[in-house]
C-alpha cells in the first residue's frame, strides 16, 4: 500500500516523533529540489549548490513541525512557500552581489519607473541611457551584470515580503493570492516582445539556464541577461503595484 503523506503528517501532530518527522522529510525532498534548481541561476556563480538545498532541508523540516493539519490546506503549499523564502533569505545574507552592481541596480530601477511613468509604456534601451548618463553599451553591460541582483529582488517581491514574515496567513491566503499573481504576470508577459517572452518561458517555466537559453535563441550569454533584466523591470513594476494597491 502506498504510503500517504497527509497520514504521516496528522500522526505527526499527534505523536511529534522525530523518525516519523524525519520520513516525512525524506518523502516531500522532491520540493527542495524543484526550488533550488528553479533559483539556480539567481545563486549560481556565488553559491554552492547543497549549500542552498541543505538552507532548504532545514525549511523543510521546520514546515513539518509547524504545519498545522486542521487548516484544510495541501502541505506542498505550504511547505514550497516555506522553502523558497528561507532559500531566497539565504542567498541575501551571503552579499554576493558587490556594491557596484547593487548600487546600479537600484539606479536602472529608478530610472526605469521613472520613464515608465514618464512615457507609459516600457522604456527603450536608449532612452534609460540617455536619462542615467552613460552610453547605450555600458548600460547593456551593466544590465548582464545585474541580472542576478534583479532576479532575486523580484523573488524577494513575491515570496518574501508577503508570506514568510507572517504579513499573509500563508494556509489561507496564498491559494489567492497565487492565482491573482500569476493573472497578473500573464498579462505583464503578454505585452513583452517575442523574445522577451522566450526568455521568461525558457528561464522560469522551462527552468533552463541562462547560457542554455543563449543556445535556443542563438544568442550571446550577456544578451539574454540583458533581456532578462530589463524584462524583470517591467514584471516587478506591474506586481508590484498590484501589492501596493491589493
Amino acid at each position: 500500500m502506498a504510503v500517504d503523506g497527509q497520514g504521516l503528517l496528522q500522526k505527526y501532530s499527534v505523536e511529534k516523533d522525530i523518525g516519523l518527522r524525519n520520513e516525512i522529510v525524506l518523502m516531500y525532498m522532491h520540493i527542495v529540489k524543484y526550488v533550488a534548481l528553479s533559483l539556480r541561476n539567481t545563486y549560481a556563480k556565488y553559491g554552492d549548490f547543497d549549500d542552498v538545498v541543505n538552507e532548504g532541508v532545514i525549511a523543510l523540516i521546520k514546515s513539518v513541525e509547524t504545519f498545522d493539519i486542521n487548516r484544510g490546506v495541501k502541505f506542498e503549499t505550504y511547505a514550497n512557500v516555506k522553502v523558497k523564502g528561507a532559500i531566497i533569505d539565504y542567498v541575501r545574507k551571503q552579499d554576493w552581489v558587490p556594491r557596484q552592481v547593487r548600487q546600479f541596480g537600484r539606479e536602472l530601477e529608478s530610472a526605469y519607473n521613472h520613464l515608465y511613468a514618464e512615457l507609459g509604456r516600457h522604456p527603450k534601451n536608449q532612452e534609460i541611457a540617455d536619462y542615467m548618463g552613460i552610453t547605450k553599451e555600458k548600460l547593456a553591460k551593466s544590465m548582464a551584470d545585474v541580472a542576478g541582483a534583479i532576479t532575486l529582488s523580484f523573488e524577494e517581491l513575491i515570496y518574501e515580503d508577503n508570506f514568510v514574515d507572517g504579513s499573509l496567513n500563508v494556509e489561507t491566503d496564498y491559494g489567492i493570492y497565487e492565482r491573482e499573481r500569476k493573472k497578473i504576470i500573464a498579462e505583464s508577459i503578454d505585452m513583452l516582445k517575442p523574445k522577451e517572452k522566450q526568455v521568461i518561458t525558457l528561464y522560469y517555466f522551462e527552468k533552463l539556464k541562462f547560457s542554455e537559453i543563449a543556445k535556443v535563441l542563438g544568442v550571446t550569454e550577456s544578451r539574454v541577461c540583458q533581456i532578462h533584466s530589463k524584462t524583470l523591470l517591467l514584471l516587478k513594476r506591474s506586481l508590484g503595484e498590484y501589492i501596493m494597491t491589493r
